[in-house]
């Protein structure tokens, strides 16, 4: 009698999903009603953005920077949806892969370094714009090249990214101080960023799912369309509702000042190196994580793992708001050195030390949720020490290291075999480690922070 060997794929319990998006929920609901401000309030009704304090012109202002910064997060997810699986339907072998994802971060190390700095001179808004039309370029290019070019697309998008990094993220804050608006209202903005990013990539997914139905040769090049609907949206939006003031400082300026209060400032220092080790971290786990999920021959369902991931960096952007000015009076840089120090052991737990797979996605999200808290802690760290006048150029600059360090292991790893995927995560939990060193010593020396390129 034949033995039949049966096999699963396994993949998240449903329950998850609900659980996770429950917490976000809850999060949300219930933060007004712990704050210290409802606490210390008679009479007066909780509100979630503390909108009693806030002006109809930042709620205006705020309303329409999310709803572009959400159609921003969308593209960048739509393009980045399949992966793999794309790539496969067009017959790209995996040392064409790599050497697209090499030729990416190559393009961002030897640009994307730089193109902060241009976008402080000529103005955020510009630089938004050239978003939007690197992802039409590429959706087009996608729709109605046969077989397109990955590297041609990888570069596009590569630099895409870069400028996502910080062109948003500078005009908001920028704009923000030139309207007058209140400094504390930024907190609000900062968390929604990330919890909006992580939404809209999820979305994205769905998204293309949905375009693209059972059906795949037909509809395979439906997301690119959408795309290039949401890339005309973006550029239209951006030209009718954001304004930009001319810039008006001129290169050899800008060069001494950034000289000044980047070069010269060892705390700015710190926080570049901690913003390059998470930057490192996060793409690590990006290409890593699929292998280290399937490792051992084990059959698990990636598409349902991916929202989890997401979820999970969601319900920590919601832990943002607490930590700052509800219930805890701690400083920005005391619970970065905790959420540092635990990114760093849930990488080297996964490099070291085989787990099943139900707890390796629970470090999975452990991690991501960690990033949810990160992010905007550090966009409000930067808010507080870089002038605004040099905040692109000081961000884009501090991703060169991460960009190298990235394409160093995939030369020795990739190429040459010289290095495994549990020393690369290793070696990224290292740098979460020094992060939160950083942070520490950031915390000790205590200098007063730059605003409007001043000190407090």
């Amino acid at each position: 009698m034949p033995v039949v060997i049966e096999s699963s794929v396994w993949e998240p319990n449903p329950w998850l999903f609900i659980l996770i998006f429950l917490a976000c929920f809850l999060s949300i609901l219930l933060l007004p009603y712990f704050s210290k401000k409802h606490i210390v309030s008679s009479g007066k009704s909780p509100a979630i953005f503390d909108l009693g304090i806030a002006s109809a012109s930042f709620l205006r202002f705020q309303r329409n920077f999310l709803i572009i910064y959400f159609l921003a997060s969308v593209l960048e997810g739509l393009d980045f949806a399949f992966g793999e699986f794309e790539f496969a339907h067009y017959g790209v072998s995996r040392e064409q892969i790599l050497l697209s994802i090499f030729v990416g971060h190559a393009s961002s190390l030897f640009f994307g370094t730089f193109i902060g700095a241009f976008s402080d001179l000529i103005g955020q808004k510009k630089f938004c714009v050239i978003f939007c039309i690197l992802h039409l370029f590429v959706g087009l290019w996608k729709r109605f090249i046969a077989h397109p070019s990955i590297i041609v697309g990888s570069i596009c998008l590569s630099l895409s990214a870069s400028v996502f990094s910080f062109s948003f993220e500078t005009w908001m804050v920028v704009q923000h101080e030139k309207q007058g608006h209140r400094r504390d209202t930024l907190n609000d903005i900062y968390w929604l960023m990330s919890f909006f990013e992580a939404a809209s990539i999820i979305q994205s997914q769905v998204l293309s799912n949905w375009l693209i139905g059972d059906n795949v040769e037909q509809n395979i090049s439906s997301p690119h369309m959408a795309t290039v609907f949401f890339a005309m949206l973006g550029i239209i939006c951006i030209s009718k509702i954001w304004a930009e003031v001319p810039q008006k400082t001129v290169f050899k300026e800008y060069k001494v000042s950034f000289q000044t209060h980047i070069f010269g400032d060892k705390k700015i220092w710190l926080l570049a190196w901690v913003q390059a080790c998470l930057h490192f971290s996060v793409a690590v786990f990006w290409i890593l994580w699929a292998p280290t999920v399937v490792a051992d021959g084990r059959e698990v369902h990636l598409g349902m793992i991916y929202p989890c991931l997401f979820g999970s960096r969601m319900l920590g952007s919601t832990i943002f708001p607490w930590l700052i000015d509800r219930l805890s009076s701690r400083r920005t840089e005391d619970y970065l050195v905790y959420a540092f120090g635990i990114q760093g052991l849930v990488l080297f737990i996964i490099a070291y030390d085989y787990q099943e797979i139900v707890v390796l996605v629970t470090l999975f999200c452990l991690f991501q949720a960690s990033v949810g808290l990160i992010l905007p802690s550090l966009v409000k760290l930067r808010t507080m020490y870089v002038p605004n006048e040099l905040r692109g150029g000081m961000t884009s600059l501090s991703q060169a290291p991460a960009h190298a360090a990235i394409l160093f292991f995939m030369v020795q790893g990739g190429y040459y075999r010289n290095i495994g995927n549990a020393a690369i995560l290793a070696i990224a939990a290292l740098g979460l480690f020094t992060a939160a060193g950083c942070m520490h010593v950031l915390k000790r020396w205590g200098k007063q922070p730059y605003q409007n390129g001043h000190k407090l």
